[in-house]
């Protein structure tokens, strides 16, 4: 039986479930070097190659290391962006959080209500204690964004990922549940 993930509603924003019949949307803004960039991921080079993409978010929530929410504006189905967890360890009360976004998008502030609502699901929903983003040094709109969120720098991790044919260093984030809720 397929899983399904919960839909979540913040002010601007509906985070849903992506299925193939999106695969158009998340080629628009992951076919884009800008978008990818940071991702550790080459630009997508044809709709189907996405449905690799869409399969491991089914993956993932499949096997509980993860859940990816797509991001559409309230009132609109298209997915812009999406915002999940990955690389849970359930055991520990902890998961990675990752995002992006269409470059349309940016400097809305949907990201951060996005990343917003995701936290918030994973702390009060998923049990989660620790959440954890890793960014690129040379990623400031994500560190900032982050930041905004209550995340705090917890050091520079070195070559920590070996994508694209290097290696790269990602800074460690976290945010305690805590830090956040009352």
């Amino acid at each position: 039986m397929e899983k399904v993930l919960p839909t979540i509603e913040t002010s601007r924003l509906t985070l849903r479930q992506v299925t193939l019949e999106d695969t158009n949307d998340l080629y628009a803004y992951l076919s884009d070097e800008e978008v990818v960039k940071h991702m550790g991921l080459e630009p997508y080079e044809t709709p189907e190659d996405v449905m690799d993409e869409i399969n491991w978010y089914s993956k993932i929530l499949r096997e509980g290391s993860g859940m990816r929410w797509g991001i559409t504006l309230k009132g609109s189905d298209k997915v812009i962006g999406s915002c999940g967890f990955l690389n849970r360890a359930p055991m520990h009360f902890r998961a990675e959080v990752g995002f992006e976004l269409s470059k349309d998008f940016w400097g809305k502030g949907i990201a951060g209500e996005a990343l917003e609502a995701v936290v918030r699901h994973g702390f009060d929903h998923l049990e989660l204690e620790r959440i954890e983003a890793l960014i690129e040094p040379e990623n400031v709109a994500s560190q900032k964004l982050v930041e905004r969120q209550g995340f705090l720098r917890e050091g520079l991790l070195r070559h920590y990922e070996y994508t694209s044919g290097k290696f790269d260093d990602l800074y460690m984030y976290s945010v305690l549940r805590e830090d956040v809720c009352e």
